[in-house]
């Protein structure tokens, strides 16, 4: 996942809006959308073929948990455990208090590459950075619109900053914030550096295109999108619509009936 934008206390009667683009190598086998657990508690995600896990996932309490990748010099240690276990991890815990603990706990030993993680309920709302050398740092959040991309949250960024004004240009004139992010996870614009070199948030360059919410660049692009929303009513499931493909091109489709059917969709 590489891009996560959360609201979480700011739209009335949806305590916890999000927002998600997962970018990733075009080679790489996954499926957009699936049942990742089938009960106690159901998880609902993306799942990557090769290693497993999940970039995004999804529980019936209400519990999301999605991360971004902390680009390396090197890409990803092959000796460390993969990171998409970390989000199903957290969606296995009935709140996201609980899930923290199981995460801090989890990456202790320093044995996953480094990673940033948002999780959060109808209650709270928490971000991670999973370091390889050191415990995880854990913030709580307030109210807001937080927006992660892979650099440090809060951390300068045109990404996010473009991200920012997109929205509140949309929900200034009305347009209602799950209304409005569609067309955010959609939109192709990159705001150009100063001197034309865009970098990652330790120096090094980076892709251009990796600066646009929705991402397409040689090998490498938006491979799905998703958009969830928790209401009110804490016996209420979550909503969770999913693009499989960029969302530009492919459309949003309700995958609410995973809720109460079979992992295979029966």
């Amino acid at each position: 996942m590489c891009l996560l934008v959360v609201a979480w206390r700011t739209v009335d009667g949806w305590p916890l809006v999000v927002g998600a683009n997962r970018d990733e190598w075009l080679d790489r086998p996954a499926t957009a959308v699936t049942v990742l657990r089938e009960a106690d508690p159901r998880i609902l995600g993306g799942r990557d073929e090769r290693d497993g896990g999940t970039w995004l996932a999804v529980n019936e309490h209400g519990v999301v948990c999605g991360l971004t990748n902390r680009p390396l010099p090197d890409g990803p240690d092959p000796t460390r455990r993969s990171r998409g276990r970390l989000p199903l991890l957290a969606a296995g815990c009935r709140t996201a208090e609980e899930a923290v603990g199981v995460l801090v706990d989890e990456v202790s030993d320093g044995s996953y590459n480094p990673a940033w993680l948002l999780v959060g309920d109808r209650s709270s709302l928490h971000h991670l950075a999973v370091h390889p050398d050191g415990p995880a740092e854990v913030a709580r959040l307030g109210p807001g619109l937080h927006v992660l991309e892979n650099a440090p949250l809060g951390d300068p960024s045109r990404k996010v900053d473009h991200v920012r004004a997109v929205l509140e240009r949309a929900t200034s004139a009305g347009t209602p914030l799950w209304e409005a992010l569609p067309g955010l996870l959609r939109d192709h614009t990159v705001v150009e550096a100063p001197d034309g070199v865009h970098r990652f948030a330790d120096g090094r360059e980076r892709r251009a295109a990796t600066l646009a919410p929705c991402v397409h660049s040689d090998g490498y692009a938006t491979r799905s999108s998703a958009l969830v929303r928790m209401g009110d009513d804490p016996d209420g499931l979550p909503q969770l619509l999913v693009a499989d493909g960029p969302p530009c091109s492919e459309p949003y489709v309700d995958a609410g009936g995973l809720w109460t059917r079979g992992p295979s969709g029966a």
